[in-house]
């Protein structure tokens, strides 16, 4: 439906109706001059219809000669400017604003009648009815296509525009690499072969004799080793002792915060200390309820494995996110937390479990699994598990479906019982239960 916006105007007209009282009438209607007589005001309240004989400026109504006698004499309207009603002119103040059937504001125009009209008239009008639009409407929206016509032409003009289609379809062009490389799932499609040995019984100038409990590499390819006498050594790159710090207590599992600060476990304090290795102090301790063993950091929360099968999510306050029961028949000592999952090695279930952070089990591998201990990920999500009983580094895909093991007869390490893999590369290490061997290792990928 098109209008015909040549027939509406906008106007307000102002007239006072008593001493320091102002009104204003807004209309939106169609022009339209009128030849019939103009009615006296007053007597059309009391309705009469009477001719009016002069019209009111200010009241802005016609008066017949009763009504014009008792206009002059009452105080209130004594002053008003008249004129004789042959002078008046119709040209604006004839102008229909008023419903005169319902008594409203004639704000719509039905194009099907020709005719302006009331709210209350719609549900009078039938078939046509659908026509019946309000021009304050129809004029905003038109004016709103306007403004979006005039910026889809300046944006054709200009050269940014040009600069964000290449964007868009450079943006394109990554998200279907993204996807693809998404959806190579299967293990040896992405990337390992097998397992290289680079060198073997690498002094690691650790204590002898005291039990590696955890090891990790760091983000600058340092590696930290805890044992549980309570030593925290700092290794090289290349795996040669650089630092031991001295933290009160007996370390078990390790992981980094941030580039200067690691977190550990400490069982018989239950508690989890964060330590800054450049100005080797404790920052902060974070006391628990139970006994706590395994630690993961991850999406800037903690997975703690904690005694009676429960694995919890903490912040960096020490509050509790997230409590996760899972099923295994030792204790937690290795956890790894991940793209909002955890996975956790059972050695004497001789399983691997990864679970949602609501506990739901997204799978179980016991294949080929003899006495699972240490655990890691690569960038990948592929899982690399240390077997401590036939001696065997097995790496598991990310959705379970895929395995191998990577280490032939004759390379195979010492009663391997940690592992770590250093981040955006290809190559880790593997320490034995005691500390005396660290060996280094490649990955081989097709």
């Amino acid at each position: 439906m098109t209008l015909n916006k040549e027939i509406f105007y906008k106007s307000y007209i102002t007239g006072a109706r008593s001493s320091g009282q102002q009104k204003m009438r807004s209309t939106e209607a169609p022009v339209m001059a009128s030849s019939k007589p103009i009615q006296c005001g007053p007597c059309q309240e009391g309705t009469v219809q009477t001719k009016a004989d002069i019209w009111c400026n200010n009241c802005d109504e016609g008066l017949c000669s009763t009504c014009s006698g008792h206009h002059k004499r009452s105080k209130l309207s004594r002053h008003h400017k008249t004129i004789d009603i042959n002078i008046h002119k119709p040209s604006i103040h004839a102008i229909k604003t008023v419903c005169d059937k319902h008594y409203q504001q004639l704000n719509l125009y039905c194009t099907g009648h020709l005719m302006p009209c009331c709210d209350e008239c719609i549900s009078t009008i039938t078939t046509k009815s659908s026509k019946l639009h309000s021009f304050l409407e129809v004029h905003q929206i038109e004016q709103q296509v306007h403004q979006c016509q005039r910026f889809v032409e300046d944006l054709e003009d200009d050269d940014r525009a040009k600069e964000l289609e290449i964007k868009l379809k450079h943006n394109e062009e990554i998200d279907e690499l993204l996807c693809k490389l998404e959806s190579l799932e299967s293990l040896g499609e992405v990337i390992v072969d097998k397992i290289e040995i680079a060198e073997e019984n690498r002094g690691t100038s650790v204590r002898r004799g005291a039990q590696i409990n955890d090891m990790i590499c760091l983000m600058d390819g340092r590696v930290i080793i805890s044992q549980d006498t309570g030593e925290v050594n700092l290794l090289t790159p290349d795996g040669k002792l650089e630092k031991q710090f001295t933290i009160s207590g007996e370390a078990n599992s390790v992981t980094q915060i941030n580039q200067d600060i690691i977190a550990i476990t400490y069982y018989n304090e239950r508690a989890i200390k964060m330590f800054n290795m450049e100005k080797e102090t404790v920052t902060k301790v974070i006391k628990l309820d139970k006994v706590c063993w395994g630690l993961s950091f991850s999406n800037n929360s903690f997975a703690v494995g904690l005694d009676n099968n429960e694995i919890r999510i903490i912040d960096l306050e020490g509050n509790t996110l997230k409590s996760i029961p899972v099923q295994s028949k030792t204790i937690l000592d290795f956890v790894v937390h991940c793209n909002d999952r955890v996975i956790y090695s059972d050695y004497e279930g001789k399983a691997i479990y990864c679970v949602d952070e609501s506990g739901t089990q997204i799978w179980k591998y016991k294949q080929e699994l003899s006495f699972p201990a240490g655990l890691c990920t690569d960038s990948y999500g592929n899982i690399f598990v240390a077997d401590y009983g036939p001696r065997s580094i097995i790496v598991i895909s990310k959705d379970e479906k895929d395995s191998k093991a990577l280490i032939n007869e004759e390379d195979r390490p010492k009663k391997p019982w940690c592992i770590c893999f250093k981040h955006n590369e290809s190559s880790g290490f593997i320490c034995d239960y005691l500390g005396t061997n660290l060996t280094k290792f490649n990955l081989s990928c097709r």
